[in-house]
């Protein structure tokens, strides 16, 4: 059976986005992303919310003849090879490849997902990730901790949300950015 992992970029204060809904403070240097790229290789599905599809959907066009990095091609090679599922309500089509929309965020149906899938599955978007927590969904839990304090904004976690986990890793990197990554305890 398939993992339902959720994975955040967030400031040491918990925050996914600042008040402004800025997070360009998250933007991962070459190493942390390298170590993302990684992390992200072997996930066969993207579960979104439609704030953070918008988000992603850069990938979707970033290609080996753009003036990218390398670690950026490399990523948007490993988004694109992905399905992607995005809950919304407010949009009518996708518009990546693979990709497709669901109005209503069933857990029957992610069970169902998880059960049947070959490779893992990811939640992107803190406030989908935290209905997913709070359904009992979430297996992983993998948080990229930068080194700023931003004072406020969207949560990474959510609130009202009581879960046990168990350290199964971590290391820094030279930046200062931490990663942690939870397994979750039943």
């Amino acid at each position: 059976m398939a993992k339902l992992i959720y994975s955040a970029i967030c400031s040491l204060d918990g925050y996914v986005e600042d008040a402004s809904g800025s997070f360009e403070w998250a933007a991962p240097d070459d190493e942390v992303h390298a170590f993302v790229n990684e992390l992200e290789r072997p996930i066969g599905t993207y579960l979104y919310g439609r704030r953070m599809y918008e988000t992603m959907i850069f990938w979707e066009t970033v290609d080996a003849d753009e003036d990218e990095p390398a670690v950026a091609r490399d990523y948007a090679a490993v988004w694109q090879a992905a399905e992607k599922v995005v809950y919304t309500r407010s949009l009518e089509t996708a518009s990546s490849a693979r990709s497709r929309i669901e109005r209503e965020l069933d857990p029957a149906a992610i069970r169902q997902m998880k059960q049947s899938s070959d490779s893992d599955l990811s939640i992107g978007g803190a406030e989908v990730a935290g209905q997913m927590i709070a359904a009992g969904l979430v297996d992983e839990v993998q948080l990229l901790l930068v080194p700023v304090l931003v004072g406020g904004g969207k949560r990474a976690l959510p609130d009202d949300v009581r879960v046990q986990l168990e350290l199964l890793d971590q290391r820094r990197f030279h930046s200062g950015t931490v990663f942690l990554r939870y397994r979750v305890q039943v």
